[in-house]
């Protein structure tokens, strides 16, 4: 039976209880709370974007490929077609590939509240199944969505209990949001010149101070510095981290100015990571290529890669520019209600 999470009515606000199933009355009238606020949330968000002007779909689940990214995991579903044979399918990662397709066809302004899949990620901010608010825009800049990110943290504020909250930290969302590139959190964070090691692996992990293995890529040794440097970001107010290297934005288009660094942004709020951001690319060829390569390491880690869908290739060729955002609904409103465990803000948590 699923172990369900409570915050203990004897503990800190901070401390959680496994205890038995969600089901359980006196569980559930804990979690009530949470849950009640997590329906107003959404229901706010949703009044923000009817008045933007967003048309709301409904991207299906299941899809040849659940997305090409080497470290997101998906769920195969075996599809048997009435008298085919049978073929493994996915539950999405993410609806990015579907709701592309809606802008080529012609839709402008869409926005999904999609449940989403994800392999093997389970923890106090991390559900297996989980709700994703994602959005585009036809013919915007990448400004413009991250103007939409604040927007709906503030909508979340005001409909949840306070300032954003999260281990004992606060964050306003309502004051001016940081804006600051991955170069400039990399100098200021760990005293790395960023710019001066893209591309050379050892100047990288030498800069950083670290050994690197010899499997290691320039990619890992990326990640081991910036899981350093995000619990840093989001205090007081929100950080939108942006212009990130364009090997680490395999879905955004290259700055216009400066082609190493890519129209990527990710939004954070005590130290949590929010929301991730692009200007999106739009380059039939260009994005092959990136998945190819990310499938090719894919397999190199884990053993697998994931069909490229050839229907999502061919349908950027028709795709206008366009700017969208992924946002964790989830961890957005259990930080807008001051929750510890993404679980007290799922009505029927994943059961493992």
């Amino acid at each position: 039976m699923l172990p369900a999470v409570r915050a203990s009515r004897r503990t800190s606000s901070r401390e959680i209880i496994v205890a038995r199933p969600f089901w359980h009355s006196d569980i559930h009238l804990d979690r009530k709370p949470f849950l009640v606020g997590r329906n107003r949330i959404k229901a706010a968000l949703r009044h923000w974007f009817a008045a933007q002007g967003f048309t709301e779909v409904e991207c299906g689940a299941v899809q040849i490929s659940p997305g090409n990214e080497t470290h997101l995991h998906g769920f195969p579903v075996l599809w048997r077609p009435d008298g085919g044979a049978e073929q493994t399918l996915y539950l999405h990662t993410s609806p990015e590939f579907a709701a592309k397709k809606l802008l080529a066809a012609g839709e402008t302004q869409i926005v999904d509240f999609a449940r989403v899949w994800r392999n093997g990620e389970q923890g106090p901010l991390h559900a297996p199944e989980f709700t994703m608010v994602e959005w585009y825009r036809a013919q915007a800049d990448w400004t413009a969505v991250i103007a939409d990110t604040w927007a709906l943290a503030r909508t979340a504020q005001a409909a949840g209990t306070g300032p954003l909250r999260w281990r004992g930290r606060t964050c306003d969302a309502m004051a001016e949001p940081e804006l600051l590139s991955c170069a400039d959190a990399f100098q200021r964070h760990a005293g790395i010149d960023l710019a001066a090691c893209l591309d050379d692996r050892d100047a990288l992990a030498a800069a950083a101070g670290l050994r690197p293995r010899p499997d290691d890529t320039w990619s890992d040794i990326f990640s081991r510095i910036i899981v350093t440097i995000e619990p840093r970001l989001g205090d007081g107010r929100l950080t939108f981290l942006t212009h990130y290297p364009v090997c680490e934005a395999a879905l955004a288009r290259p700055c216009a100015d400066d082609p190493r660094w890519a129209e990527r942004f990710e939004a954070y709020a005590c130290g949590v990571e929010l929301a991730n951001g692009f200007g999106e690319l739009t380059d039939p060829a260009e994005q092959r290529r990136r998945f190819e390569a990310d499938m090719d390491e894919k397999q190199r880690l884990y053993g697998r890669r994931y069909p490229i869908d050839e229907d999502f290739i061919a349908a950027l060729g028709a795709m206008p520019p366009a700017s969208g955002v992924a946002l964790g609904f989830d961890r957005l409103a259990l930080l807008a209600l001051g929750g510890t465990d993404i679980r007290q803000v799922i009505w029927t948590p994943f059961p493992g």
